[in-house]
């Protein structure tokens, strides 16, 4: 083969790094309208995620139409919420538009599924050490080859070692209490609500349990990095010295069945803001701003996000606007759908870890309902 024919083979469209939510809605979407995609994914599907795995339904038509079968998952509906205090205070209200409980193994497989289908070049186990444009293209660098494309888009969560690169501000911030969290996830068995998210709150941290398919739930939680110095960095024992304090969670952890191969942990997790373009490369989900999960909506505002990108990135490959003004415009709408619910989210957050002010928050939640319906909104959208 020339080294024409291989650089042409290394051409793409628009070249996607991180197989999460957005990278795959993205890569499907744009697959669909002709476009020549590559999705860049260090793991290998199916595999384990930290998150929460509850889903607004403001999200399940999206999904459908991506391609996934929902309906015939029969998937747990959730249409309440509880909350509770180190003391034992509980606050249990409706939630206004609800969710569905799915395991991201399931869901970013059938995803991934999807988008080969669709013609994505997916390259899995393969690590993007650098994206850098030229002025004209992008030049994506992984350990075996170099490829091109004319958009790239940055949907690898977290964080990764390109923020480290690119020095993105929230990676060179001062530890403080919003960029310094870790998150422990299993899934158990056990006697619990099919239809409840439950979010109960411990020193300097919360912890949700939501039922996902096949009988199974979520037991996810976010805590300092701190808590688990203080506990030796022992995971079991941090849950024993300090999450049982809160009883409820003391008797989920006692009672619930924990499934083969957990826990699954992250660390390093900032909710600082981020920006929605960096160096040209757009941003989507996690990359481009995280939401405390206990608002419950980081899958949700992935998937938009995906959407609100690949409508710019058409209108760009097809000559419609300038690079510049598709980095703009998708930078605003971004902006305008997401900076309220983020806000509003790292002011739960901070109130989640005082024990005082949460006591007070259930006290007015239990006795003023129109206030709590009125936060959860804050932090959800509508149906797109």
């Amino acid at each position: 083969m020339s080294i024409d024919l291989v650089k042409e083979d290394s051409k793409y469209d628009v070249a996607i790094t991180g197989g999460g939510l957005a990278g795959l809605a993205q890569a499907i979407l744009l697959a669909r309208a002709g476009y020549r995609i590559i999705l860049f994914e260090k793991e290998k599907f199916p595999f384990h995620r930290v998150c929460g795995e509850y889903i607004s339904l403001e999200s399940w038509d999206f999904l459908v139409r991506l391609g996934v079968d929902l309906p015939s998952l029969q998937l747990p509906i959730i249409k309440k919420l509880e909350v509770t205090t180190i003391n034992g205070k509980c606050m249990k209200q409706p939630l206004p538009l609800g969710g569905f409980g799915i395991s991201r193994y399931l869901l970013d497989s059938i995803l991934a599924d999807i988008a080969k289908q669709a013609g994505v070049t997916l390259m899995e186990n393969t690590r993007v050490d650098s994206i850098e444009f030229n002025g004209a293209e992008f030049i994506i660098s992984t350990p075996g080859k170099i490829f091109n494309a004319s958009i790239a888009c940055g949907s690898y969560g977290k964080r990764s070692n390109l923020d480290i690169k690119w020095k993105r501000p929230f990676t060179i911030a001062s530890k403080n209490k919003l960029n310094n969290y870790i998150g422990v996830k299993y899934h158990v068995r056990g006697n619990f609500p099919g239809d409840t998210i439950a979010l109960h709150t411990f020193q300097n941290g919360y912890c949700g349990i939501g039922k996902i398919e096949n009988d199974k739930y979520n037991l996810c939680y976010l805590t300092t990095a701190s808590n688990l110095k203080k506990s030796n960095g022992s995971i079991l024992q941090m849950e024993e010295s300090i999450l049982y304090k809160n009883p409820f969670l003391k008797e989920i952890f006692s009672s619930a069945e924990k499934c083969p191969g957990e826990p699954v942990t992250i660390s390093q997790i900032s909710f600082d803001k981020k920006t929605s373009v960096e160096n040209h490369v757009l941003m989507a989900g996690d990359a481009a701003g995280m939401i405390t999960p206990l608002c419950g909506n980081g899958m949700s505002m992935a998937l938009y996000g995906a959407k609100l990108a690949v409508e710019n990135i058409d209108l760009f490959l097809r000559g419609k606007i300038s690079r510049k003004r598709m980095e703009e415009q998708y930078a605003r709408q971004w902006q305008s759908q997401f900076s309220r619910r983020l806000l509003m989210g790292r002011r739960i957050q901070r109130l989640s870890g005082n024990p005082l002010l949460m006591n007070l928050f259930i006290s007015a939640g239990n006795s003023f309902t129109p206030f709590t319906q009125w936060l959860i909104g804050q932090t959800h959208g509508k149906p797109f």
